[in-house]
């Protein structure tokens, strides 16, 4: 991609974080190091990965299944960018009568593929919306966008066989791996490695790449087999709470608010440092 291309990405995941943090002090509390970790990621998939339309409904789009639904608040501004619901709803977050709440809901938000709450249900999802994909012919591809923590749940890996029993490449699995969960350290709390090398043997396509990176993300997505029988997995190592000094590698943060001055510190420190 030429460097502008990739610039006008880098600048879509600064306006994640700068609205997340905006949006929270409107909510007075929100999940903030989520977001953070997966801003470049969402930016990459919305504004050049993904196969989407001005159009939520349109039948053959790639859907986004947020597994990680506490991430939805800073996906919010990204929907409201591309043109599915009036700008002037994020004014309105959380607050009684909005359809924006902490975690998304499909049948209020036009642009949310599933309604997410409890961890560890979208690659399920995906595997049934794959299914009716591939039966109606469709050319269009599932994603879902996972946490580390989330690769507890059994579930996770009762859908990933059935991934790959069904030949279901038209699956992207992604996992945000910033090694850290509300408990702690992943690996403390239970431990994950060897991830990659788990995904293999249920029968998944497995890439690595810097989570963080825009022009590493853009060859990753770019480089996904297309037509594959096979399910793709993205392991996208990434920072907790990356974009602010404080925040880097802290789970205090996983919930919180800024307001007032310390949300102007935090806005003012990530316009420096791009």
């Amino acid at each position: 991609m030429q460097t502008t291309a990739l610039d006008q990405i880098s600048d879509r995941a600064r306006f994640i974080r700068t609205e997340t943090i905006r949006l929270i002090q409107i909510a007075k509390s929100g999940h903030y190091t989520s977001v953070f970790s997966a801003a470049e990621i969402l930016a990459t998939l919305y504004y050049h990965t993904m196969n989407i339309s001005r159009d939520p409904k349109w039948p053959d789009r790639d859907r986004l299944i947020l597994s990680k639904g506490h991430v939805a608040v800073g996906v919010y501004p990204i929907l409201a960018d591309l043109g599915y619901f009036p700008k002037d709803w994020l004014d309105n977050y959380a607050r009684i009568g909005s359809a924006l709440g902490d975690h998304p809901d499909m049948r209020k938000v036009p642009g949310i593929d599933f309604s997410s709450g409890s961890l560890g249900h979208g690659l399920s999802v995906a595997v049934g919306m794959a299914l009716g994909l591939r039966l109606r012919n469709s050319s269009a591809r599932v994603f879902v966008l996972m946490g580390d923590g989330e690769q507890n749940e059994g579930q996770i890996w009762e859908a990933a066989q059935s991934a790959s029993q069904f030949r279901l490449g038209n699956i992207v699995g992604i996992i945000d791996r910033n090694e850290m969960q509300f408990d702690g350290p992943t690996e403390d709390v239970m431990a994950l490695e060897p991830l990659d090398e788990k995904w293999r043997s249920f029968g998944w396509q497995v890439v690595a790449c810097n989570g963080n990176s825009i022009p590493d993300l853009v060859r990753t997505f770019d480089s996904l087999p297309k037509g594959s029988d096979r399910p793709q997995l993205v392991i996208a190592k990434t920072v907790k709470g990356k974009g602010l000094s404080f925040m880097e590698n802290s789970r205090v943060w996983h919930l919180g608010h800024l307001s007032g001055a310390d949300a102007e510190s935090a806005i003012k420190e990530l316009n420096s440092s791009n």
